[in-house]
């Protein structure tokens, strides 16, 4: 019988924020996926070894998904990573893939998860605390109320999009062009805040578009509300 492969997300870096399920499946099962080139140097295991310190003792399996541009290179690298799990299901043995966030929201997973399950071996996903719900709670912000919409948006600079439509923006992978971003947010009136690291030790928390630097980390969320007169 086959194993499962389990995408599990670990929160935004909060350890606190992990779910219970996420913690008994680290410790239930022996064989722990882990993305990067060097399984302890993931943000994703530094998250959860603090939650779940036996981690470390448990057989770690580093599966490298570079960003790259070309399509072709990275279908490649994605069956690679793919195969690699496949080679422990093959066994019977579980593999649980620690993941950022949320497994179904932007995650590398994904494309993983569509081979396996094209190749017929059974995945599970395990949802976590979202990075834009942890950092609107951090600002102690509500994202929606009543009927208002929510728009999650990535690399927003490579859109039509003018932030117009009614309710609230969250803005991600747009740290590489904050100078572009912050342009289309000046543009848009909307009252804006952002938190970069949300719930790691680096944390930073701007509370207005001028606040904003024009270069920021990666893990940078903005959120955009309407201002209501």
């Amino acid at each position: 019988m086959r194993g499962i492969a389990y995408g599990v997300g670990v929160g935004p870096g909060d350890p606190e924020l992990m779910t219970q399920k996420a913690i008994r499946l680290i410790r239930e099962n022996r064989v722990i996926a882990v993305p990067g080139k060097v399984a302890q140097e993931s943000v994703a295991y530094q998250i959860a070894i603090t939650a779940v310190p036996e981690i470390a003792e448990k057989e770690l399996v580093p599966i490298f998904l570079p960003m790259i541009k070309d399509r072709e290179q990275m279908n490649a690298e994605h069956i690679k990573g793919a195969k690699l799990l496949e080679q422990y299901l093959d066994q019977g043995r579980n593999v649980v893939y620690l993941t950022l966030g949320d497994p179904t929201i932007y995650c590398t997973f994904s494309y993983l998860q569509h081979i396996l399950e094209r190749d017929g071996y059974p995945v599970e996903l395990v949802p976590g605390v979202t990075s834009f719900c942890a950092a609107a709670a951090r600002l102690n912000l509500t994202l929606v109320s009543s009927n208002e919409s929510l728009h999650i948006v990535p690399d927003v600079y490579k859109t039509s999009d003018p932030l117009n439509q009614p309710g609230t923006y969250v803005l991600m992978k747009s740290a590489s062009h904050m100078a572009e971003v912050k342009e289309l947010l000046r543009e848009s009136r909307r009252q804006i805040c952002a938190v970069e690291n949300c719930g790691m030790a680096t944390e930073t928390v701007f509370h207005s578009l001028d606040e904003l630097p024009d270069v920021a980390g990666y893990f940078s969320l903005i959120i955009a509300k309407e201002q209501h007169e």
